[in-house]
């Protein structure tokens, strides 16, 4: 989506229209949905729970994936993903609220800049834990991603050596970076869902392989191999499209959706940067959220009025 300011600058913002319900208990209620369904089917149609149970199976699958993960990804991208099921607990850490305190953020330094001047605000930005603007936001403060980036780009409004075209260039490049950096997380997730079909055959031969070393033994023996082996098959599959596949997507929806904040914020400072009024700059800031988290227009007005009295 483009928006045009007449005159000005034009400010690029990408708006994510797949955005994914972050609420954490959508997790768990997915993976019990998909638990029961398929244990719940096989047992309606008179199967053996206790047949399923092959640990050697998910020994050979689940070792195999990790081997091939820790080689195709380096250390950060797999520290990442190892902390990325507590992300999936619990879900994005932005909603309306929190964007409602990014933009009064905004509006109060916004504020400041217009009756002081810009290089007002070198104190707020050099020891923003220290600025009583900042510290009327304490989760903002905690989140030193986007308390960086407010003060970096403060930072550069405030030297004055940069204009408006070469600022947002510059934002564009970080914004690039930081993206492609969260994804690799899930892109790496993904390749292992990907991977475990494989898996999961090489586990089926496998075991067709210790079957055909068992010919000419008991019935039963041989029954059982065959069993472990398609149940080797049947891990790899629901593994991948049950539960890794989607942990990938649904981890690539919250950190879409963490990095929108960054998009907001960038949409204040060039409209800000353009000569626009603290209320109007906040607005466009608003605009950019979607809107499952955009705040009402009184909403945000009322709420920015409450932090500034």
């Amino acid at each position: 989506m483009t928006l045009k300011l007449t005159g000005f600058l034009p400010i690029d913002f990408a708006v994510n229209t797949l955005s994914v319900n972050t609420n954490p208990m959508k997790f768990i209620i997915g993976v019990i949905t998909v638990l029961g369904c398929v244990a719940g089917g096989y047992v309606l149609s008179h199967g053996n729970l206790a047949a399923l149970w092959q640990p050697f199976e998910l020994l050979i699958i689940g070792g195999a994936a990790f081997g091939a993960f820790v080689i195709s990804n380096p250390g950060t991208v797999i520290k990442g993903a190892l902390g990325s099921i507590g992300t999936l607990l619990k879900g994005s850490k932005h909603n309306k609220k929190s964007y409602m305190e990014v933009l009064a953020l905004m509006y109060d330094l916004f504020t400041k800049a217009r009756k002081e001047g810009l290089m007002a605000l070198e104190a707020d930005i050099d020891e923003p834990e220290n600025s009583p603007i900042f510290q009327k936001y304490p989760s903002i403060l905690k989140n030193h991603h986007v308390l960086d980036f407010i003060a970096d780009y403060l930072r550069l409004m405030v030297g004055g050596n940069m204009n408006p075209f070469e600022l947002e260039n510059l934002m564009d490049v970080e914004l690039e970076t930081h993206h492609a950096e969260a994804h690799k997380v899930p892109a790496a997730i993904t390749a292992v869902s990907d991977a475990l079909p494989g898996f999961g055959i090489v586990a089926a031969v496998l075991g067709i392989v210790i079957t055909m070393g068992s010919i000419g033994g008991p019935i039963e023996e041989l029954g059982a191999h065959v069993a472990a082996a398609l149940v080797g098959t049947f891990l790899g599959i629901l593994l991948a499209y049950g539960f890794v596949g989607p942990m990938a997507t649904s981890l690539s929806g919250i950190l879409d959706e963490e990095g929108k904040v960054f998009e907001c914020i960038k949409v204040c400072l060039l409209a800000s940067l353009n000569g626009y009024a603290p209320q109007i700059a906040v607005e466009f800031g608003r605009k950019a959220l979607e809107s499952h988290v955009r705040p009402g227009f009184q909403e945000l007005e009322d709420f920015v009025k409450g932090k500034t009295e």
